[in-house]
């Protein structure tokens, strides 16, 4: 009888008539000769009835991306669209104005005017002065603090204060350091012998390099931290190997050093240029956009024209010439990542 019955559960490909079975080492076979599960653990058979749990879907993925994209669509994406609407009308400050469309009538006049254009200029000489020394000085206090010093975290707590302090705040102090009277810059020339002193932040030589020092102070912290964070990132062994070699400092920053640093100095310096073209804060607290619009920036000139002159609609214009050029810096650095990435 026990050996009917064993005939009666085995079938043509093994015990259990191919439904699978245990080997005799604690694994699990499939009746065909493949192992379904881990030893001692066989597979859990489906429940009739019930369907079968699936991934999520893209509506499924849209709907936790909600949270984060409907405050940028009210705060961000709407805000454009409406300005870039504007710059089509004639729309001025005044309740009982009727605002009317005006084609592109703006545009052709920000093409005759001289004063924006020079802001303009001014505006890249600001972005480009601020963004290349921050990033050379940013450099080389990464470098210098990725070595083994005493009281590293001190000092790299101290360099990255200028970073946590508000625009506003940064440049009430800077005003306080180039005061005329009794500003810290020229009570310390006066105690050197080098002169009197001078009104650094109202003369027409001296107000721009004053303005695009306080630039570098103030976004120097946020640079050193990206290229130091590359710098940890790079391997010890290729330094020590480039050192067995023979190779002196410089060799060693040349041919391993940069190479790991370029691809978040590009992203960095590139994310620099464009905050910097679009500085209004600091600026404005230091010098209004004075002496003679010498620190004039774009955005300081077209707050003027739609805060003191109330010319909205031209302003707006204004915001999308900037908003153009910005575009065109993203996808020159983007076009040039990608043949980067292409050429890795």
């Amino acid at each position: 009888m026990t050996s009917v019955a064993a005939a009666k559960r085995s079938g043509p490909d093994g015990p259990n008539g191919g439904r699978g079975g245990r080997d005799g080492h604690g694994g699990w076979w499939n009746g065909q000769g493949g192992r379904r599960g881990p030893a001692g653990r066989p597979p859990r058979p489906g429940r009739p009835g019930r369907p079968e749990r699936k991934a999520f879907g893209d509506g499924a993925a849209w709907f936790l991306v909600l949270p984060a994209l409907i405050p940028i669509l009210i705060l961000s994406v709407g805000p454009l669209l409406y300005g870039i609407a504007l710059a089509f009308t004639d729309a001025q400050s005044g309740r009982t104005r009727s605002t009317q469309w005006i084609g592109t009538l703006n545009f052709q006049d920000l093409l005759h005017d001289t004063l924006f254009w020079d802001s303009f200029r001014i505006g890249l000489l600001w972005a480009v002065g601020v963004t290349v020394p921050q990033f050379l000085l940013a450099l080389g206090l990464a470098l210098l603090l990725n070595q083994n010093l005493r009281m590293r975290w001190l000092a790299r707590a101290l360099a990255i204060i200028p970073w946590a302090m508000p625009e506003v705040v940064v440049g009430i102090m800077w005003r306080l350091v180039y005061n005329p009277d009794a500003g810290i810059l020229n009570e310390t020339l006066r105690d050197l012998g080098l002169g009197d002193g001078r009104d650094w932040l109202t003369g027409l030589a001296t107000a721009l390099p004053a303005v695009i020092l306080v630039g570098v102070w103030a976004g120097m912290p946020q640079t050193t931290v990206a290229l130091l964070a590359g710098l940890q990132n790079t391997p010890r062994e290729l330094h020590e190997a480039a050192a067995l070699d023979g190779a002196g400092a410089w060799r060693r920053f040349r041919t391993v050093t940069w190479p790991a640093l370029k691809p978040i100095a590009l992203a960095v310096s590139a994310l620099n240029l464009i905050w910097n073209f679009n500085s209004f804060a600091l600026v404005y607290v230091l010098t209004s956009g004075g002496p003679g619009g010498r620190t004039r920036l774009p955005m300081l000139f077209a707050y003027e024209e739609a805060f003191r002159y109330g010319q909205f609609g031209y302003a707006a214009a204004m915001g999308c010439v900037m908003v153009a050029v910005i575009s065109v810096l993203l996808a020159l650095f983007l076009v040039g990542r990608l043949k980067g990435g292409g050429d890795r």
